[in-house]
C-alpha cells in the first residue's frame, strides 16, 4: 500500500486501484443488467466509465462546474462540512470523490499543515486528482496527503483504518449507494465518522420550482456556453433529481451500519450534509 505521508508529483505515481473493482451486485429497483445515468438506463457495466468521461471532461473547470450548478454557494456548505467535521490532530482521514482536493486541502488547513494526521485522497478519475495534486504543490502542500484512484465500491483500503471520511458531491454518481456506505464504514475505526454533503430534495416548493427551472433549462445552456459541455451538466442536474431524498439515504446509511444517523438542510435543502458513525 502506498505511503500516505507521500504527494505523487506524476500522473504515472497517481496510484490506480480500479481496474479489478467492478462491482457486480445490482440494486432491487433495477434490472438485473441495468442501472440509471442521469435519467437514462445504461448497462451496468458502463455506468463507471460514463461516470469517468464525464469528470474527465470538467476537471479542469470543475470549480467552475460547482459554482455554477451552486450559484457560487457550495462553498459555504464545504466549510459548514469542515465545521461539523471538525478534523483533529493525527487522525486520518478519507475523502472519497475528492479529485480537486477542496475537502482534503481544508481539513489540513483546519487542522495545521504541522499537525494534520495523514490525509487520502481517492477517487475514480486520474484527470481530476491532477487538478488536486497540482492545486497542492501550488499551495505549498507536499506532505501529509496521498492520491489513489479507486472506486467508491470497492476501497483499496484495510478495515478500521480511518478515523473519518467525507464525500462531496460523489454519492450520487456511483452506481450502487449501498456497496458505497458499506465501504466507508467498513474502512472506519469504531468511532469514526461518515460525512456526504451532496445536492439534495429542496424542501420549499418556491424555491423548488425555480431550481428546476434553473437546473434543466440554464444550467446546460451556460455548460455549453463557458465550458463546450452540454452533455455533461445535462447528466449532472439529471443525476442530483435521482439521488435519495434526505430521509431515504439516512434510511440507507443505518442499513449500512451506521448508528446516530442525522442531516442539516442548506439552502432550503438544494444541499444536505448527512453525517452517520461507526460505533
Amino acid at each position: 500500500m502506498a505511503d500516505k505521508q507521500n504527494t505523487y508529483h506524476s500522473q504515472d505515481n497517481i496510484r490506480d486501484d480500479t481496474q479489478d473493482n467492478t462491482m457486480e451486485n445490482t440494486p432491487e429497483n433495477f434490472t438485473s443488467d441495468t442501472t440509471h445515468f442521469g435519467y437514462s438506463e445504461v448497462p451496468i457495466n458502463e455506468k463507471r466509465n460514463r461516470v469517468r468521461g464525464v469528470f474527465e471532461s470538467v476537471a479542469r473547470n470543475y470549480d467552475l462546474m460547482n459554482d455554477l450548478m451552486s450559484g457560487g454557494i457550495h462553498r459555504l456548505w464545504k466549510t459548514s462540512l469542515i465545521d461539523w467535521l471538525n478534523p483533529r490532530a493525527g487522525e486520518a482521514h478519507l475523502d472519497v470523490a475528492g479529485g480537486t482536493g477542496d475537502i482534503a486541502l481544508r481539513v489540513i488547513d483546519q487542522v495545521g499543515r504541522e499537525l494534520a494526521g495523514p490525509v487520502t485522497v481517492c477517487d475514480l478519475t486520474p484527470d481530476m486528482m491532477l487538478v488536486g495534486r497540482d492545486r497542492a504543490i501550488d499551495q505549498g502542500i507536499v506532505q501529509g496527503i496521498s492520491w489513489t484512484c479507486g472506486n467508491a465500491e470497492s476501497l483499496p483500503f484495510p478495515d478500521r483504518s480511518m478515523n473519518s471520511y467525507t464525500i462531496a458531491f460523489g454519492l450520487r454518481n456511483v452506481t450502487h449507494i449501498d456497496k458505497a456506505l458499506s465501504e466507508a464504514r467498513r474502512v472506519l475505526k469504531p468511532g469514526g465518522r461518515f460525512f456526504c454533503l451532496e445536492f439534495s430534495q429542496v424542501v420549499l416548493p418556491v424555491l423548488s420550482e425555480i431550481y428546476d427551472q434553473y437546473s434543466f433549462k440554464i444550467l446546460p445552456t451556460m455548460g455549453q456556453l463557458i465550458a463546450n459541455d452540454r452533455e455533461s451538466y445535462q447528466y449532472l442536474a439529471e443525476s442530483i433529481r435521482r439521488f435519495p431524498p434526505q430521509d431515504d439515504l439516512i434510511r440507507m446509511m443505518t442499513a449500512a451500519g451506521f448508528e446516530q444517523c442525522s442531516y442539516r438542510n442548506y439552502t432550503g435543502g438544494v444541499a444536505a450534509i448527512h453525517c452517520g458513525w461507526r460505533i
